[in-house]
């Protein structure tokens, strides 16, 4: 029924249908007995202006400082007319501004994108573009009085779909390059394509190189491209990506009401604007980073849990991979070999879930979350994200495993 319920609604980052979802949310929170409370926070809302934005900008640097590099060489003629030396000498100087220009345009926008990407501040996006609001749904449960606090945090916002996103691409790659892909523990870092444009912008234009800024432009004008795609695609149902999570997070609620855990402060979080890179988390740990001391305080996200196969990924990453917290690694391999369940080990992911906020500001942190055969999550980021296909054994194994992380906090207090 949450499921359902919240998937039929449009729930873009950031607007009113996610408010909507959060509202409902709070709503099914309060009903197991919690004080379920939405917060509003500020978020852009989508990742692919800022992006699009700054690859364009990239690659029009890339040209400009192409451009310039023809009048290298042209004081090489010692022995031309005073006057043609002069005029070269001009061109000259104008040709350096340009590269300098050029340069410092790829130099911001490739430390602009590296922190977007990574769970930073997100300081271009809040500085240069304009934002709106984002709606988290906060709960307290668990004994409140306890030192140790257990975070659950699920995401309620759908993402966007686009050409990049095809299931195709992923199984295709698989099929391709078989023994490749049985060995690895992580997907084609493929956000790669929106940094690497303005960085050979920076360095192309530093050396002087033709060949290097012509790659650039094609890279930055490429990753443009599909970030305008990506935003005028439809918001898909969400249903895996992360509904199922939600209702993950709903059960726990249903559980602790019906047998309370001691010793362990339980806050339950579905945060909006997860699609957007994490803006929603960014704003409740500015919020309630004060409240929560990162030296007793886990981290558990749930992320996509509707798929065949039950994962406890390692790492995450989309230009940086960061290692979660080797103790809450072990917590939750244990919760689950106590609650019967087996999940995959060895996985990373190269995209980037509410966990990185976290463990970017000191929180040990972990994700739970289940895969395809591609070591992709089902239906991801596509249309056919919808209720009906879901794996709901997963869903349910999620489940029994969160719990059972929760209830081990405290018991190892006890």
């Amino acid at each position: 029924m949450c499921v359902e319920t919240l998937a039929a609604i449009d729930r873009p980052s950031a607007s009113d249908g996610e408010r909507s979802a959060a509202e409902w949310i709070a709503m099914r929170l309060s009903e197991q007995g919690l004080h379920g409370e939405v917060e509003a926070e500020q978020a852009h809302g989508g990742y692919w202006w800022p992006l699009g934005l700054l690859n364009a900008l990239a690659a029009w640097a890339a040209i400009f400082a192409r451009g310039a590099l023809a009048v290298r060489g042209a004081l090489a003629v010692r022995d031309a007319p005073a006057d043609r030396r002069g005029a070269a000498a001009r061109r000259a100087r104008v040709s350096g501004r340009r590269r300098l220009t050029a340069m410092l345009v790829g130099c911001v926008a490739s430390a602009a994108i590296w922190d977007d990407v990574g769970g930073g501040r997100l300081w271009f996006r809040r500085r240069a573009l304009p934002g709106g609001q984002t709606w988290n749904v906060f709960a307290e449960a668990g004994d409140r009085a306890a030192d140790r606090t257990v975070l659950v945090v699920s995401h309620h916002d759908a993402a966007h779909s686009g050409l990049v996103f095809h299931p195709s691409l992923p199984r295709a790659a698989a099929a391709a390059f078989p023994k490749l892909h049985e060995r690895s523990s992580q997907s084609a870092p493929i956000m790669y394509a929106t940094w690497l444009g303005p960085v050979l912008t920076a360095i192309g234009s530093l050396i002087g190189s033709r060949r290097m800024l012509s790659a650039a432009a094609a890279l930055g004008t490429g990753a443009a491209a599909a970030m305008l795609d990506i935003g005028r695609a439809k918001v898909v149902p969400g249903a895996n990506d992360n509904l199922s999570a939600v209702a993950v997070l709903i059960a726990l609620a249903r559980s602790l009401r019906e047998r309370p855990v001691e010793g362990v402060r339980v806050l339950l979080l579905s945060t909006g604007s997860e699609e957007s890179f994490m803006e929603g988390m960014q704003g409740f740990m500015r919020r309630h980073r004060g409240e929560l001391d990162p030296a007793t305080t886990t981290v558990l996200c749930l992320e996509c849990l509707g798929s065949p196969t039950l994962t406890l990924l390692e790492g995450e990453g989309m230009l940086r991979m960061r290692t979660y917290d080797e103790g809450a690694k072990r917590a939750l391999a244990t919760a689950a070999e106590n609650a019967g369940i087996s999940v995959m080990r060895g996985l990373k992911t190269v995209a980037a879930t509410d966990a990185l906020v976290a463990l970017r500001r000191g929180y040990a942190s972990v994700t739970l979350a289940s895969v395809a055969e591609t070591k992709f999550p089902a239906n991801y980021h596509w249309r056919s994200d919808t209720p009906e296909n879901l794996n709901w054994d997963t869903v349910e194994q999620g489940f029994l495993v969160a719990e059972r992380f929760v209830r081990a906090a405290g018991e190892s207090l006890a």
